[in-house]
């Protein structure tokens, strides 16, 4: 299953905006209001958990400054990626877009599609008022 944010213009350079999503706790700036938990474990993995949903533990997989951050499940039961892209839309102004990707049983996706797709799009929205 992949799904896609909308693009999301940030009036930042894409260091600025790479900088600022590399440095894991302040993904606790992004997340939605429902959220019921949000710590850092080490200095690349932290545990977040929304209102109603199991914790999920999300560790920094793979960076490739100052464009993609990776972000994957750390243990638990499901395997996926987070993935921000950024991109250099001119002068101090760059375009992210957040790309989910996890291999899940048809039932199991039908589930989460929703929730998901809510939730990185909430995320990426909230990106230019948090940095």
């Amino acid at each position: 299953m992949n799904l896609e944010s909308p693009k999301i213009n940030v009036e930042k350079t894409p260091e600025e905006v790479f900088d600022f999503l590399a440095d894991i706790k302040n993904f606790e700036a992004l997340m939605p209001e429902n959220i019921s938990k949000f710590e850092v474990l080490e200095d690349d993995k932290f545990v977040f958990a929304l209102k109603g949903m199991p914790e999920i533990i999300l560790k920094k997989k793979s960076i490739e400054a100052p464009n993609k951050i990776v972000l994957g499940a750390a243990g638990g039961k499901l395997d996926f990626s987070l993935t921000g892209n950024i991109v250099s839309n001119g002068d101090n102004n760059s375009e992210v877009q957040l790309q989910f990707s996890g291999d899940f049983n048809p039932m199991m996706a039908m589930m989460i599609k929703g929730p998901i797709t809510k939730f990185i799009e909430t995320l990426a929205t909230s990106i230019p008022k948090a940095i």
